[in-house]
Formats: C-alpha cells, structure tokens, sequence
C-alpha cells in the first residue's frame, strides 16, 4: 500500500466511524448545545462535513481562503435539516475530495506546501490531508462526550 492508498484508507475509516456515530444521534437532541457558546450536535456534524469542502479549496489553492464566515458557501447557506440530508448533500464534496488525493502522487505530498502563513503555518500536502482526518475524528470524540452527558446509547466505534 502506498502512501496515497493510506490516506485515502485513513480518511474513508474516520469517516465510517462518523457516519456509524452521526447515524445513531436521535433527532430530538439534534440542536442541543453543551453549553451556551457550543456548536449544536447538528452545527458540528455540518462543521465536520463544510470542513472539508473548505479544506480541499484550501489544498486546490495552496493557500487560505479569503474567508470569513459571512462569505457563501454551498454549507452556510442552507437551512439546516436532519444529519441524514446533511450527509446526502456533502457526498458530491467527498467525492471531489477523494478523486483530488487519487490524482496525487507521492511526491506531491511533501513537495506541495500549503502556505496558510496567514494563521501561523505553511505545511506540506500529506500533513494537511492527516490533519484534516485528524479534524473529523476530534469532532467524533466531542460527539460522543455530548452524547454521553445527554445520557444516550453510544455506539461502539473502536472495531
């Protein structure tokens, strides 16, 4: 298995954890929010999913965005739903994200620098595609924090 093999293997299991994760979220607790500040539980799994949208424009572009959450994107512009809906509307994203990393090759993962200098950093292609799975499973883990303080049924992830 290359190297390309890998993160496309790393990134699909994250995201199978997600899915079986956001799938057993009832949706009676969709907008609840741990505290004040919080993101709702449905707020994060959009995050998760807009994220990485907006991280493969960042990837394409070798740069940060000029970016502010005011500006328009296919996510914030919508109304939010059901997981379910947020999950089908992102598909075509994940799979542009997915066929970007197939059209790499090794070398470009330490040879492309992201320069997001802006925020404090520049990295190479293959750190930026491990943060951004890193990203997603972060987001999983405070899920299951929120879904743990509500008292609800977890499912086991860790297969």
């Amino acid at each position: 298995m290359n190297k390309i093999e890998l993160i496309i293997m790393n990134s699909n299991e994250v995201r199978r954890r997600s899915l079986n994760l956001w799938s057993s979220i009832p949706s009676e607790v969709l907008f609840h929010r741990v505290d004040s500040s919080s993101m709702t539980i449905l707020e994060q799994v959009r995050h998760v999913l807009e994220a990485e949208y907006l991280y493969l424009e960042i990837l394409k572009t070798r740069k940060s965005l000029p970016y502010s959450d005011d500006e328009p994107n296919p996510f914030n512009t919508r109304d939010f739903s059901t997981i379910q809906d947020e999950v089908d509307f992102a598909k075509p994203y994940r799979k542009n994200f997915l066929d970007f990393i197939m059209g790499l090759n090794e070398e470009d993962l330490e040879n492309i620098k992201i320069d997001r200098s802006d925020v404090g950093y520049t990295r190479n292609l293959g750190d930026m595609l491990m943060r951004m799975a890193y990203h997603e499973a972060v987001h999983t883990g405070q899920l299951l924090r929120d879904m743990r303080a509500l008292g609800l049924k977890r499912p086991h992830l860790w297969d």
